[in-house]
This record gives C-alpha cells, structure tokens and sequence, in this order.
C-alpha cells in the first residue's frame, strides 16, 4: 500500500471519532439477546448510562415517560426490510431521530441516532417547508400511541395540471407554496401540517378540538395572486376519523382510507368533502370493475362520439360541431365523461381515445357533408388529448383518417391546448405545420386562460381560438371577462383567426358576443352534446328554419 493509499484507509477508531464529531450513533438491537449496542456519541444523545450495551427494559426505562410506547415499538420484532422511523426522547437530552431496519429475517435491527436538528432538513418538504410524506407518517404514527380521538384530514388541490399548463410549474409552485404557508399558519398550535403528495396536503388533528376540516378549506381557498393572474383555489378534502392507542391503525392505512376519501368528495366537483366509511371500500373494488370494463369498452365500441353545435353568430346557422367523448356502459348507461376521463388517462388510453375519436368523428362528418350538400363548409372539431401532439404517428393517423373519410381540406379541426405547445415550442410548431400539411385545420383550445400565447401565435399554424367559456359565462357581468373576451377577438381578426366563445348560455350572451364581431359560439344555449341522429336532426332543423334555436335565458 502506497503512502496516499494509507492516508485515506478509515479504520473503527476514525468511525467512532466522526460519529462522536457528528452528534450521532449506531445502534444493534437483538431481540433473541435482549441486548441493544451502541458506538458513537451516546453521551450527547442522552444514550451515555446505556453504553455500550443494555437491556431491552434498561432502555426503555431511560426514555422520558411518555415517550416509553416508542422506545417499546423500536425494539418490537418486525419482518425483514421493515424500516425503523421513530423521534423519541431520552431522559437529560433533546429529542432524537432513530432510523434503521430489521435485518435477517427479523432476527436484529441495525440504524443511526442523531438529533432531530441533524436530520431536520431532510425531513421537509422543499417547495412548502411542510413535512413530507414519510416524516408525516412517522410523526403520525408517534402520536397515535397516545390515547385519544383524532382525525386525519387530506386536501387535495383541484385542477392542479390545469393550473401548471396555464402558468407553467414555477408559478404553480408559487401557488403551492404559498398554500402551505397558510396551512401551516393556520394549524401552528394543533397540528404539524404536511405536504403529502404534489398536490395533497395533510394534517393529525384531535377530533373535535377545531372544526378541521372547514379551517383546511378557509385557509386554503383563500383567493392569491401570481404572476399578474388572480388565483381562486379549490380543494377536495376527505377524512378519517382514528382512536389512538395501543391498537391504534397504522399510518400508512389511514392514509390509504383517507385518499379514498378524497377520491369520493371529488365525484361531487369541486371544492366537495367527504368522510371515510367502509362503503368507500366496496366502491374502491367497484373502481378496479370498471377498469376492466374500460378496457373492454375500446375492444367493444362503446365508446363514442356525441356532437355539440357550434354556431355561426352572423348568420345564427350551424357551422360545425365539437366530438365529445361519450361511454354506453352495457350496465350502467351513459357514464359521465368526468367519471371515465380522468381514468382513462391513468391507465394510458388517452392516446387510444383521440384515434378513436378522429376516426369515427371524420367518417361521420363525411356521412353528413354526403346527405346535406346546403350544410356548405360543415366541420368537427376533436381535441388532442394532453401530450397527444407529441406521440409517435400523429401525423400519419391524422392523414390516413382524412383520406379515407374523403373529407376536404380543414373539415377535421385539431384542438390542442396551450400547456401542449409550450412544452416543446420548436417542436409543437413542426407537427402543427404537418398536421395543417396533412389537410387538418387547427384550433387553440382555451384561449385566455395562459400568459405566454401572444409570444407565439403569430407564428404557428392555427386558423381558430377558442375563448375559454369562463370568460363567456361572466361576461355579461364582469367587466373584466367583457374585455378578455372583447380582446381575444379583435386579436383573431388582427390574425386572420376565427374565433369560436365557448360557455354561450343564453341569446343575451350571443348578441354580446356578436356585437363583439365573434365569429362563433357554442354552448348549452343552442344545444349539449348530442348523440349522432340527434345531432343529425338538429343540422337539419336548423338548415330547415335558417338559424339554430337558441334559448332566452339560462336555465
């Protein structure tokens, strides 16, 4: 061995000086021996009357009182690979982090011992300071070996992606983080909040102390601003009510009951709440049915497009429609988009349902431009689902689609939203361009709710904007929303863009949309989306009569 090579060899004497330099210890716990080991700086964590070797009850009997249920679950025999995560107190010293994990099947468990200072940082979550999910879940567990009724309550922010698409990730960061500054102000006495998932937050409170679950929303829908936009938050929040105690349930399983939860107040939109009880068990088994049957609902074609009108304001006659995707359910029935959408792009079928979609919404417009020749430029509108514009063969589908349905240039129009295109600008613009070559026409979807379109719409291939129906829907009483909308349009002549308004309820929006000079509108004002021979019926209604129907008022 080299001079250098010796320099840097370590040996047990090196080890134990840069344990004791760093505040910290090993530990070997041997149930079989009742015999817990120490080596490192014992003095500091309080571990000093244990070292180097003691009982089981010897440490247990040094821990502060009510810290003995943890020092008890540290030495409890666990199967192999289980992980040791416990803060726990020894009697003349601060609280310590115990980490480990129990080895050879079971037989002893072996980890590190520093003060909670040591190891503060890493136990945080960087964006919000919150705690993150494993530290939660350790604090949890801690606390629920106390006597007592608590509750465990989980907010789960809504719309997430939509707010990442329309701000981009470092401003939705900004939102998040500013939520959990709130959170943790709110709770600051009862409670250690937690950021628990990209998009959840957490807390363990005691039942009844504080009304928990309304404090989490007041503090977390309280409206902020970023970035110049007004941000008007909503959460779902879902809890579990948990008796502590010696058969308290783990962590790990309210979390899982709680999220259930979650998942349940969403079913009721936005901003809804719900409590854990054994029939979200039996719905969570209903959940993995119905992935099944969504699968086989591909296989089977029930699934399909239905068609909302999309009116020509100037002219009040049916210019195209907008496929919307619609599933015939053997059993249940029509299932709500809301219900199978969102589970469609968890299992990966987004992709498989744009094909679907662009293929049976081009074969049936052909039908219609072939029946009714007076409909003159008729179109369907289908959108791009969320990453779509960037897979593999777009392209050729979309041209093979259109060559076999025999439709003219531009009849087929692609919605692409904003977040899809500022991924990838260069690229987005690329496929767009081969889309239009392709003989599709191209619509932005949502026009309105991003801040960066005007650096780019001049030079991308789009023909039409569509406003975002939000802005629609308030226009007749926000001043605000009047200008957006008054705005976006004068932009999409300035452009040479049709613009479609989405969110037209009633003719009062119609004719503040046409004397705006909007090119289009759509909305439940004409019609919903409807099935293929209904929307049939109302093309031909409406070519009959001149103008489409349109109600007085909303509903």
């Amino acid at each position: 061995m080299n001079t250098r090579s010796r320099s840097l060899a370590w040996d047990a004497t090196t080890a134990i000086e840069a344990l004791a330099a760093a505040d910290t210890a090993l530990w070997i716990w041997t149930p079989a021996e009742d015999q817990m080991r120490f080596t490192g700086a014992t003095r500091a964590l309080g571990l000093g009357p244990l070292a180097p070797e003691c009982s089981g009850a010897a440490f247990t009997a040094v821990a502060i009182p009510q810290d003995r249920a943890l020092a008890e679950k540290i030495l409890k025999p666990q199967e192999e690979g289980t992980e040791v995560a416990v803060r726990l107190r020894m009697r003349d010293a601060e609280t310590c982090i115990w980490r480990g994990v129990w080895l050879e099947d079971g037989l002893r468990a072996a980890g590190v011992v520093a003060l909670e200072t040591k190891f503060a940082a890493s136990h945080r979550d960087h964006l919000t300071g919150l705690l993150d999910r494993r530290t939660f879940l350790t604090r949890a567990g801690e606390t629920l070996t106390q006597p007592g009724a608590y509750e465990l309550v989980v907010a789960d922010v809504d719309r997430l992606r939509r707010l990442n698409e329309a701000l981009g990730h470092e401003r939705a960061d900004l939102v998040l983080a500013a939520l959990g500054s709130r959170l943790n102000a709110a709770f600051a006495q009862e409670a250690s909040a937690a950021r628990i998932g990209e998009d959840e937050f957490a807390l363990l409170v005691p039942r009844g102390a504080v009304a928990a679950s309304e404090r989490m929303r007041e503090a977390l829908e309280q409206p902020l601003r970023v970035a110049g936009f007004d941000i008007y938050p909503t959460v779902s929040i879902g809890a579990v009510a948990v008796d502590g105690g010696p058969d308290a349930a783990d962590p790990a399983e309210l979390l899982r009951r709680v999220e259930l939860a979650v998942e349940q107040a969403k079913t009721a939109g936005r901003g809804g709440v719900a409590a854990y009880g054994r029939a979200l068990e039996s719905d969570s088994l209903s959940r993995l049915a119905l992935e099944a049957d969504l699968r086989n609902a591909f296989l089977r074609g029930e699934i399909e497009p239905f068609y909302q009108p999309i009116v020509n304001l100037n002219t009040g006659a049916v210019a195209g429609f907008e496929a919307l995707a619609r599933w015939r359910h053997p059993k249940r029935g029509l299932v709500p988009p809301d219900e199978f959408l969102g589970l469609t792009a968890e299992m990966g079928l987004m992709n498989d349902l744009g094909l679907l979609m662009m293929r049976q919404s081009a074969r049936q417009l052909s039908e219609w431009l072939q029946r009714h020749p007076s409909a003159g430029k008729l179109f369907c509108s289908v959108n791009l689902s969320v990453g779509e514009i960037e897979r593999a063969n777009l392209v050729e589908d979309v041209a093979r689609i259109i060559s076999d349905a025999g439709l003219p240039k531009g009849a087929l129009k692609l919605e692409v939203t904003e977040g899809d295109i500022m991924r990838d600008t260069t690229r987005a613009a690329e496929t767009l361009k081969q889309l239009r070559d392709a003989g599709a026409s191209l619509a932005l979807d949502d026009f309105g709710t991003g801040f960066s379109s005007l650096s780019y719409l001049a030079r991308l291939p789009f023909d039409t904007l569509k406003i975002d129906r939000y802005f629609v829907l308030t226009m007749d009483k926000d001043e605000g929303s009047a200008k957006i909308v008054k705005s976006v349009v004068n932009l999409g002549r300035d452009l040479s863009l049709e613009v479609v308004a989405e969110g037209v309820e009633n003719a009062g929006l119609a004719k503040l949309l046409l004397e705006a000079q909007c090119h289009y509108g759509q909305g439940f004002g004409y019609a919903q989306a409807l099935p293929a021979q209904e929307a049939e019926v109302y093309l031909n209604e409406s070519l009959a009569d001149g103008t489409a129907p349109i109600k007085q008022r909303s509903a």
